[in-house]
């Protein structure tokens, strides 16, 4: 039996939107992707409390986002497990529980540099392939003295790019070492939860930013403060 290839994904999704889609999209081909799993944060560390949505919220409308999707599945690991999210923890929780599969951890580049603020991130790697998504043109410097001292710290060498290099097989992708941490050219919208927040405050639309059943569902559960226009 082939062995699963299972991307995580996590975020606050407060709330999940288009962009976190298409991204997700875009690591499962990229990465040839069984499945991809979404995490809610629970309680965030790195988050004030006061601007999130219910952590249950957050997990429904996560749900809502990718139902229907056959590559897409949603986890409630965080949400169901008390106190701060740690993401070594859940990807530790995550590797039991999907036994045998192989894990890789999915990540924009503004996360990977703040790897170090995170608890123990060296001991992410035993458990998970980080695989770093980033837009063709955009500022991430892999080479960049600070991108560098992220691997250090991870106990890793280098990048291994990921379309391969001109010259090598698609298979490559297939014999990718546990070990590498992967620089994955990825697919994104301008869309940012934040802003999606900002509009639904003031009663502007946030059609075509969210899943209509997400819109739907902040509309009901009178989230953000107002309804979608």
């Amino acid at each position: 039996m082939a062995e699963l290839r299972l991307g995580v994904l996590g975020g606050t999704f407060n709330p999940i939107h288009l962009g976190h889609l298409v991204l997700a999209e875009s690591f499962r081909e990229r990465l040839a992707l069984d499945r991809v799993l979404f995490v809610p944060a629970g309680t965030p560390p790195h988050k004030r409390a006061e601007a999130l949505a219910p952590a249950l919220h957050r997990y429904a409308m996560t749900a809502l986002a990718v139902a229907g999707h056959p590559g897409f599945a949603v986890s409630d690991v965080e949400v169901r497990r008390p106190g701060p999210s740690y993401s070594v923890e859940t990807v530790e929780t995550l590797a039991s529980e999907w036994g045998g599969a192989r894990l890789f951890f999915l990540m924009g580049s503004d996360t990977f540099l703040d790897l170090p603020t995170w608890r123990t991130p060296e001991r992410l790697t035993a458990w998970a392939t980080l695989a770093v998504g980033h837009r063709a043109g955009d500022e991430f410097r892999p080479a960049a003295a600070a991108a560098q001292a992220v691997l250090g710290r991870l106990g890793r060498r280098g990048w291994r790019r990921v379309p391969p290099e001109p010259g090598e097989s698609a298979d490559a992708v297939h014999a990718i070492a546990p070990d590498e941490v992967l620089l994955v050219e990825v697919q994104s919208l301008p869309v940012s939860a934040r802003e999606i927040r900002r509009r639904l405050t003031v009663g502007q639309s946030i059609r075509y930013l969210v899943p209509l059943p997400v819109a739907e569902y902040i509309a009901h559960q009178r989230l953000y403060s107002a309804e979608p226009g």
